[in-house]
């Protein structure tokens, strides 16, 4: 392996903004890092939405803003729940020779997190464990229930690399992971909601003229097939697929009949039972028709796919090659049973935008990853 001191970060970049920045700068500065990767979700989120513009475009957004690197997180990865989402990513940290992980963090303390992370408490349980009076650190007041998304991503990342050489290193957020406010350093959230209501995004990002000028991705594009699908689908075939369980087909087909809008669908579908985000994780893979068994039967991720890369970055992937670790610089070279799935989550992204744009980006999919020149770094 490498001996350069390698950083990594996961994100989504969804889109890259004000925010991320301030995250790499101020991980360069409390690292001193040789190497900053990022392993970024592809066309679809944690949250089971589709990103709002190419995996490419934000990769390479990324790179300009300060990464050296992006890795992709595969599909079935990055549209889990956070325990399995920062399994994947750490996964693909420990194969990159990360020596150290950065998160962004609500609470600012790291001492607290960590105490919560030696309990056996799932992550994705947090919240339910908390409603049931189960005791945690007071310290961080987790008897209110209140935890933010990037508290229980970071809970789990310490989990996972709890027992390895891998250092965590906190950057507090300066905004609220939910805050649909703008300003300079909005969220991503804000900015999304502001492009699909055609307001101004201001200076919030430097992906600015991307976003203007490149067609945008919402879940509601989506819904006129998903409804077809749910209702047009046997039972025991929904049940089949990744992340249906419990009878969740049942509700899910309920509300499709109910409801011809995807925000009526997704309020209706939402209740004490079911959160947002795991409708909408379900509700993917039953468009994706991913089986349970076809997940089952994935080979263990072994893979870096690169998805953009600067000067040194180069150098340092080619120091990753010596060292035997299995870079993917073309599609080709991912193995076939995740390859098969990217291919497939990049056919049901482009299915919503026009003929000519969707050409692009399935070419875009099967071709190497982006390189952004040194000097051109900070130009987006």
């Amino acid at each position: 392996m490498t001996s350069k001191k390698v950083c990594g970060i996961t994100a989504e970049y969804n889109p890259f903004h004000n925010g991320h920045i301030y995250q790499i700068e101020k991980t360069r500065e409390q690292t001193q890092c040789d190497v900053l990767i990022a392993v970024m979700s592809g066309n679809f989120v944690q949250r089971g939405e589709p990103a709002i513009v190419g995996k490419f475009d934000r990769a390479e957004a990324a790179v300009r803003g300060g990464i050296d690197v992006v890795i992709e997180l595969p599909y079935v990865c990055a549209t889990q729940s956070a325990n399995n989402f920062a399994s994947g990513a750490i996964t693909l940290l420990k194969l990159a020779g990360a020596n150290m992980i950065s998160f962004g963090s609500e609470c600012a303390n790291l001492e607290n997190l960590l105490e919560i992370a030696e309990t056996p408490i799932n992550p994705d349980h947090l919240h339910q464990s908390m409603d049931t009076g189960m005791s945690f650190p007071r310290s961080y007041s987790l008897l209110t229930t209140e935890m933010r998304p990037n508290d229980i991503l970071a809970v789990a990342y310490l989990k996972e690399i709890a027992g390895t050489d891998i250092e965590p290193v906190l950057i507090p957020r300066t905004t609220n992971y939910l805050d649909d406010e703008l300003h300079e350093t909005a969220s991503a959230l804000a900015i999304r909601t502001a492009l699909q209501h055609n307001r101004d995004i201001l200076d919030t990002t430097p992906m600015k003229e991307t976003l203007l000028n490149t067609p945008q991705a919402f879940f509601e594009k989506y819904y006129p097939y998903l409804r077809t699908f749910l209702l047009t689908s046997a039972p025991e075939t929904l049940s089949s697929y990744f992340l249906f369980s419990e009878g969740i087909e049942n509700h899910l087909v309920r509300q499709a009949a109910a409801n011809s809008t995807y925000e009526g669908f997704l309020h209706d579908a939402v209740n004490w039972r079911y959160t947002a985000s795991r409708i909408r994780r379900t509700a993917l893979q039953g468009m994706m028709q991913l089986g349970k068994e076809e997940v089952k039967k994935l080979p263990p991720l072994d893979t870096l796919r690169i998805l953009a890369f600067n000067d040194t970055g180069r150098a340092w992937l080619h120091d990753m090659r010596k060292s035997g670790v299995r870079i993917a610089s073309r599609f080709a070279e991912v193995p076939y049973p995740w390859r098969k799935i990217e291919y497939r989550a990049a056919l049901l992204y482009t299915s919503v935008f026009e003929e000519a744009y969707r050409e692009r980006l399935l070419k875009e999919e099967i071709a190497g990853p982006r390189y952004v020149k040194q000097e051109c770094i900070g130009l987006i």
